[in-house]
């Protein structure tokens, strides 16, 4: 059996933890889902799937609880940034620190493809047809290809593009107001997200995850 190599590592990980007690009560409340006030918090083991911690209440009463890795690490080069991403995302969510902002629209290369798709789309659903006469042999293969698909592909791919860009537009609009964009680049990553979807906002919680570890990179 293949020995775990963070595994092989926790007691050196458990004791440099020692020394950072703020993101480790962090830990415990945002991602072991703790409600009790917590005063301490220790990490006793660590390894791919994940890490146990033990608290202390402010009652007195020392628990423990056991926080996943998900997905789990694939070796012990990605303890770090994880440990790092965990911290950001608890010390935003309790409030201990602001959420990053977004002040300018980055663009990513991966949002051409879905513009490639989406232009398919467009050229083979408006293509003029044989007998228009705007018709050239530039739309035959868009026309061809109206003939072999079924009727109600084409509706149902508009449909699907309409509904769920539509509803990743909203969630493209509450990160802009968590992360304060402005007018501008808001309006920028909400039009971009009802034309390619997906790639858009997942590179903006990029953008966020990267601003969220050269914070925390500054602070050290």
């Amino acid at each position: 059996m293949t020995a775990d190599p963070v595994a092989e590592k926790s007691g050196f990980l458990c004791m440099y933890m020692s020394n950072h007690p703020d993101t480790l009560v962090s830990y415990v409340r945002y991602w072991g889902k703790v409600t009790e006030h917590v005063v301490s918090a220790k990490m006793t083991a660590i390894d791919t799937k994940g890490m146990n911690l033990t608290y202390q209440t402010k009652g007195g009463a020392t628990k423990e609880v056991r926080v996943a890795f998900d997905p789990p690490l694939s070796g012990y080069e990605e303890v770090k940034p994880r440990l790092m991403s965990m911290k950001a995302d608890a010390e935003e969510e309790l409030g201990m620190v602001p959420a990053p902002q977004i002040t300018s629209f980055r663009f990513n290369p991966r949002m051409l493809h879905t513009a490639v798709l989406l232009a398919a789309l467009i050229y083979t659903t408006y293509a003029p047809s044989p007998d228009s006469p705007y018709y050239s042999p530039f739309y035959a293969p868009a026309n061809t290809l109206r003939t072999i698909i079924p009727s109600w592909m084409l509706t149902f791919s508009w449909s699907l593009v309409v509904v769920l860009h539509g509803l990743e537009s909203f969630y493209t609009l509450y990160l802009c107001k968590k992360h304060r964009t402005g007018f501008i680049v808001g309006a920028q990553y909400w039009l971009a997200t009802l034309a390619l979807g997906f790639p858009v906002f997942t590179d903006m919680r990029r953008q966020v995850q990267d601003a969220r570890i050269e914070s925390i990179m500054k602070g050290k």
